[in-house]
């Protein structure tokens, strides 16, 4: 592998890491990042005079 990207083979294992955690660790992350947003914007109460400008039909799509 060092030999087809010309890099050392300290530095072809770096990357290979360095992309295994990314591929990894950072999805999960961000997964429970976008969980406790999520979780944030639920706790927020309706309100009773929202208004929504635009007509949905039953699949839950705009007219």
């Amino acid at each position: 592998m060092a030999k087809l990207t010309g890099l050392s083979k300290t530095a072809t294992v770096e990357r290979a890491v360095d992309r295994l955690l990314a591929e990894t660790v950072a999805p999960a992350s961000s997964a429970a990042r976008m969980t406790a947003l999520l979780d944030q914007i639920h706790r927020i109460p309706e309100r009773a005079d929202a208004f929504d400008p635009l007509d949905w039909d039953r699949q839950g799509l705009p007219r």
